[in-house]
C-alpha cells in the first residue's frame, strides 16, 4: 500500500462558482518531493470524477512547497445552485488528503 496525501501534507479548499481550488501544502521538503512527483492532475481527476470533474489543472508553488489543483464543474452548480450538504466544497480537501500515492518502488 502506498502513502496517503494526509501523511505528507495538509489541504485547504476554496470555491468560485462551480469550480473548486484545493491547495496541498507539504509538511517538509521530503514530503514536497514526493507530492511533486506523484500527486498528478490525472490522479486527482480519478479521485474527483465521481463528483462531475472532467478536468484538473495543477499549479506548483515551489516557494510554499504547495500544489494547487483547480477543478471545474465539481460543485454541482456552485453555492447558489447545489443541493449538496457542502455547496462550497470545503470538505473536498478531505477527499484530496485521502488520495493514495503509489509506492516509490
Amino acid at each position: 500500500m502506498g502513502v496517503l496525501v494526509h501523511d505528507l501534507a495538509h489541504a485547504r479548499a476554496g470555491d468560485k462558482g462551480n469550480t473548486s481550488s484545493v491547495a496541498v501544502i507539504a509538511y517538509d521538503l521530503a514530503a514536497w518531493q514526493v507530492l511533486r512527483s506523484k500527486l498528478t492532475a490525472e490522479r486527482v481527476l480519478l479521485a474527483f470524477s465521481h463528483l462531475g470533474a472532467e478536468t484538473v489543472r495543477r499549479y506548483e508553488v515551489e516557494s510554499l512547497r504547495a500544489l494547487n489543483f483547480v477543478i471545474p464543474n465539481v460543485l454541482a452548480g456552485g453555492v447558489t445552485r447545489s443541493l449538496r450538504l457542502d455547496p462550497h466544497g470545503k470538505t473536498l480537501s478531505a477527499l484530496m488528503l485521502c488520495i493514495e500515492l503509489p509506492d516509490s518502488n
